[in-house]
């Protein structure tokens, strides 16, 4: 499994806002590209600093979501809220554990 990491810095009066979009809009659009398997979205409301995490099944699926467009497309909708430009790592998932209780 593979994830793309992306640091973000928004206005901290923006926050709630942000998970809003990636709730409501930038979720529904990963679940439709391949190789999908989750993703995690980490804000301070007090600093305005945030940190996305996707997982994606192979690194071919990563990548793709960049090559076509996806990825640039995702994070447009967030184009008013930021303020720097996102810095995007990749990383091989090592260990993966959640108790899926906790999220019910």
């Amino acid at each position: 499994m593979e994830a793309r990491v992306v640091d973000l810095r928004i206005l901290p009066t923006e926050a709630r806002e942000v998970v809003r979009i990636y709730r409501d809009s930038v979720l529904p659009a990963a679940r439709r590209q391949q190789g999908f398997k989750g993703a995690l979205l980490l804000t301070d409301d007090e600093t305005g600093v945030g940190i996305s995490i996707s997982l994606w099944e192979t690194e071919e699926d990563r990548e793709e979501g960049e090559a076509n467009g996806f990825y640039q497309q995702q994070i447009r909708k967030f184009s008013e809220l930021l303020t720097e430009t996102p810095v995007r790592k990749h990383y091989n998932v090592g260990v993966l554990h959640y108790d899926a209780s906790v999220l019910a």
